[in-house]
């Protein structure tokens, strides 16, 4: 690029300077090797420019044109497999124009601004303040005493969480509370518990119970052992170990995206991994017979470090005499949730989190927000004609609001790692991060509530854009490349010029999946 960019200069210093010292055969040669180079590169150094991917590992190559569809098909980019987008990376180029970062990782995350503010303020004051913050006080002290009083008063005052439940704040993350529950909940290691397992989290929640009870199991998997459902209710009863101690559920897999909005009721206790969907909307405590509720805080409600217990107070004292103190709900509830150093800081956080979600005006202003954001995103997917695509049926009633996967032309790796180069470019990260699990022709955006409503106006305007360039050469990829470019993909009713190709009205238009309570 520097070649053609000095033989460029001096053809123009040519042409408009007619003090030159060049002579005119110097000229054709000039130009006939500028030219050369040109076409040696195909246009590609231009056309990388116009489109924002010039990352130093991308390689261009030569030969025929792929037998596919694809207008652009002949001007293949082969992209290293080490390129920083590919690999996870959360840090955009040096060059990148972006204002900011769009973080879409599915945990940890960044939180809502106001609240990282928020937290520099107070976790981090001037040494003139004369003031300590959390991260320097004493888990026994009386000033730590008050974050912690805080935070629990106005976690309970948000989640409405009755009397009759405790709050715990604990370490160990979701793997712990895999142990932990069962350990808490079965006195002899003999006890039975159903498990619905309707996603990676929940199958490894069933292995790790295994050490300390009996499971049984009501699986969604699929014969290719993937999952996109949840169990019926129906099944769900018939299926149901009646001797059982709990019934598990985790409320939203990230991994799969797939969630259920509202609780079902049983007659024995709910247990709910809530980690990636805790204060994303109502939970219905009584009603739906929860027992206990974990919540990793590292997705909606923190940082990662500390795991919200909600349990009620007539399942405890029933814990395996080899239950860890560490992990012992009673003893740390008879503690006041110092029974060990508990992370000072990350309860602070806790507790500004939740300021932060009561100022929004409440749990049902939040879950709203979750609806609007995550629907504006399928259905960009749904009417694409299969440009993007998601393995969760839109008439499924499951389709998660916290974690939306989606594969690009069917899996087309070309495609797909162009689509993460791009974004990368853009400073649009975290679709595609590293993870314990095999790799996924499909992405996933993850909403959570760090994500502002701007920030997903910025994926889909670029997937809409990406869709224009380069979707299918058919007679359908033509008319959602018009559909598209016209900005109507969204509704029936385009949005004006000042929307973004949306009518959010109708995009917090969502079916509800009630289930019947059992009285």
């Amino acid at each position: 690029s520097p070649l053609i960019t000095l033989r460029f200069i001096r053809l123009v210093v040519f042409f408009t300077n007619f003090d030159h010292s060049i002579s005119f055969p110097g000229i054709i040669i000039l130009s006939i090797q500028l030219l050369k180079t040109l076409i040696k590169f195909r246009l590609h150094y231009f056309y990388l420019i116009y489109t924002h991917t010039m990352p130093p590992t991308i390689h261009l190559m030569h030969g025929a044109p792929p037998a596919d569809l694809r207008p652009h098909a002949r001007d293949k980019v082969y992209i290293k497999e080490d390129h920083p987008a590919l690999q996870g990376s959360l840090t955009p180029p040096i060059d990148c124009l972006a204002p900011k970062i769009f973080n879409f990782s599915p945990g940890p995350t960044n939180l809502p601004p106001a609240v990282e503010a928020e937290i520099k303020f107070r976790c981090f004051p001037d040494p003139a303040d004369k003031r300590l913050s959390s991260i320097a006080l004493s888990h026994r002290s009386p000033e730590f005493g008050a974050i912690l009083q805080n935070a629990l008063r106005l976690t309970r005052k948000v989640m409405r969480i009755p009397e009759e439940y405790e709050i715990l704040f604990m370490q160990g993350g979701g793997h712990g509370q895999f142990a932990a529950v069962p350990m808490n909940l079965c006195s002899t290691g003999k006890e039975k518990a159903t498990y619905i397992v309707n996603g990676t989290w929940s199958a490894r929640a069933v292995d790790e119970a295994k050490k300390y009870c009996e499971p049984s199991v009501i699986s969604s998997i699929n014969d290719d052992g993937t999952y996109t459902t949840f169990p019926s209710y129906e099944r769900i009863t018939q299926e149901m170990d009646p001797e059982s101690k709990f019934l598990y559920v985790c409320s939203n897999e990230t991994v799969n995206g797939i969630e259920i909005h509202r609780l079902p009721r049983f007659d024995i206790p709910l247990v709910v991994d809530a980690s990636s969907d805790f204060t994303s909307k109502p939970i219905a405590w009584r009603e739906a017979n929860v027992g206990v509720l974990f919540a990793c805080a590292s997705k909606n409600i923190g940082h990662p470090g500390v795991t919200m217990v909600v349990i009620r107070k007539d399942l405890l004292g029933n814990a395996n005499p080899f239950t860890p103190g560490v992990f012992n709900y009673e003893t740390n509830i008879s503690a006041e949730n110092v029974w060990n150093t508990c992370p000072t800081f990350n309860v602070d956080v806790v507790g500004i989190m939740m300021e932060w979600l009561q100022g929004q005006g409440g749990i049902g202003k939040i879950e709203r927000l979750c609806i609007l954001k995550s629907n504006i995103v399928y259905n960009v997917i749904d009417e694409s004609n299969g440009f993007y695509s998601t393995p969760v049926d839109r008439e499924s009633r499951v389709r998660s609001r916290m974690n939306v996967p989606f594969c690009i032309a069917n899996g087309d790796k070309d495609l797909t790692d162009k689509f993460l180069v791009e974004c990368w470019n853009r400073g649009i990260v975290g679709l595609r991060t590293v993870t314990p699990f095999a790799k996924s022709i499909y992405l996933r955006a993850s909403l959570y509530h760090g994500v502002s409503l701007e920030d997903v106006d910025v994926l889909v305007s670029f997937m809409k854009e990406f869709a224009q360039r380069h979707s299918f050469g058919s007679a359908a990829g033509g008319s959602v490349a018009r559909s598209i470019a016209m900005g109507d993909c969204l509704s029936s009713s385009p949005a004006g010029v000042a929307g973004l190709f949306m009518n959010r009205a109708n995009a917090t238009r969502e079916v509800e999946f009630h289930w019947p309570v059992i009285r």
